[in-house]
């Protein structure tokens, strides 16, 4: 096998839920409270997977984390019981389904030593998401165990926020040969906190030895985090030589765009100007938050973007014109993946990108069509039908939940190497 571009996509948990944790992100605030389904919403995801597989991309997952989190509840002095509710809401948050908070990955041709990097994300701007690191470091660790490939790095110490590939981009003339990294960091955002801090995102590309002559740390713009892009991805995505992005993503594009440009010259950038799709309509469909794919028959680069962005006149007629052009986006995906927009993640929220040879990673972590079939049917007998904020302390939701988890990773052959 080659080197080639994997999408991990998170498996969404049993434990998911509504309780509005998410601070600047406007979808999960605004339907805190509501009914949750997490047996459509792993479902859905489970679709978007079939989806990438039929379109001849390498898909793998990660596995949603043990709930309630009693080992975070316990440094806390307190219990699911005794907790207070949005301490009890953090620890049954099922947010780990979002892959791409992971970790920041560096393949092999852009590091130093040959090796691709991957460093945990710390998340640690959000209570609910401090304590995922650590069973994602031990999943990470199982993954890509093969150290003659891969080298796991501990999450960034605090107090230097780090949130993953969410806001970490890379260009390319080809996966498998050196090419651009681009970190994005925030300062301040109106009322919202800024996620992904420079010192971390510094860290991070020193960690991976990567090139100074080939790494940017570009700023985003304030009006982007106060319209509630809490990422960069929800205002810009990449793949290979292009970049598709808001034109109200970055705090000094035209800097940006300039020096991106002397370290890759073949880079295409396409801009969605403001006059035709607004910050605000930007955010509200997720059109960014999508995943940015190269078609393997060549046919162009394909769009996987969320449905809602068919319900935004001007998003979708802007994106039907696009598509009609002669640029390098060909192809429109639409995927159902509400119950997590609801929650505030789109299609690119869901996945990591991996650019790996397949043969260095653990297969247990890689799915084919039969194996979605076998993980969809556990989860449509286990996964509970649906959740309200209410039900959290609820002792039998709480063994359901459970025993969903240790069916699915004792049906994977994990259970050696992920139970807490």
């Amino acid at each position: 096998m080659t080197v080639r571009e994997i999408n991990f996509d998170g498996i969404i948990g049993p434990s998911h839920n509504y309780a509005g944790l998410s601070l600047g992100n406007l979808a999960s605030t605004s339907h805190a409270g509501a009914v949750s389904r997490p047996r459509a919403a792993a479902l859905q995801g489970i679709d978007k997977m079939r989806a990438n597989l039929r379109l001849g991309l390498t898909q793998g997952i990660f596995l949603p984390q043990w709930r309630p989190n009693a080992h975070w509840l316990a440094s806390l002095g307190t219990s699911l019981a005794e907790a207070q509710p949005h301490i009890r809401a953090a620890a049954m948050s099922a947010s780990s389904m979002w892959a791409a908070n992971a970790a920041t990955v560096s393949p092999a041709s852009d590091t130093a030593d040959g090796l691709t990097h991957v460093t945990v994300a710390n998340l640690m701007t959000m209570p609910h998401r401090s304590h995922e690191w650590p069973q994602t470091l031990n999943q990470l660790r199982t993954a890509f165990s093969a150290r003659d490939a891969f080298v796991i790095h501990d999450p960034i110490p605090a107090p230097f926020g780090d949130e993953g590939a969410a806001n970490h981009m890379r260009l390319c003339e080809g996966h498998d040969v050196p090419g651009v990294e681009i970190f994005v960091y925030g300062e301040a955002g109106g009322p919202f906190p800024a996620r992904q801090h420079v010192e971390a995102s510094r860290a991070v590309a020193r960690l991976h030895g990567l090139s100074p002559a080939r790494t940017l740390f570009v700023q985003q713009s304030e009006e982007a985090i106060a319209a509630g892009a809490f990422h960069n991805d929800v205002v810009a995505v990449a793949n290979e030589t292009v970049i598709f992005a808001h034109e109200q993503a970055f705090a000094d594009k035209d800097r940006f765009y300039a020096a991106l440009r002397d370290m890759l010259p073949a880079v295409q950038v396409i801009e969605v100007p403001a006059s035709a799709i607004s910050l605000i309509d930007a955010i509200r469909s997720y059109l960014f938050n999508a995943q940015l794919v190269t078609l393997p028959d060549g046919g162009g680069m394909a769009l996987i973007l969320p449905s809602e962005a068919q319900s935004v006149p001007a998003v979708w007629q802007w994106l039907e014109a696009m598509v009609a052009g002669n640029g390098p986006i060909r192809k429109l995906e639409p995927v159902d993946v509400r119950q997590s927009m609801a929650n505030g993640g789109g299609p690119a929220c869901l996945r990591l990108r991996v650019v790996a040879n397949p043969a260095d990673i653990d297969p247990r972590f890689l799915v084919d069509e039969e194996k979605l079939d076998a993980i969809a049917a556990i989860v449509a007998a286990y996964w509970p039908e649906e959740i309200a904020p209410d039900d959290l302390n609820d002792t039998r939701l709480i063994a359901s939940i459970e025993q969903s988890w240790l069916t699915l990773v004792d049906h994977l052959g994990l259970s050696g190497d992920l139970l807490p």
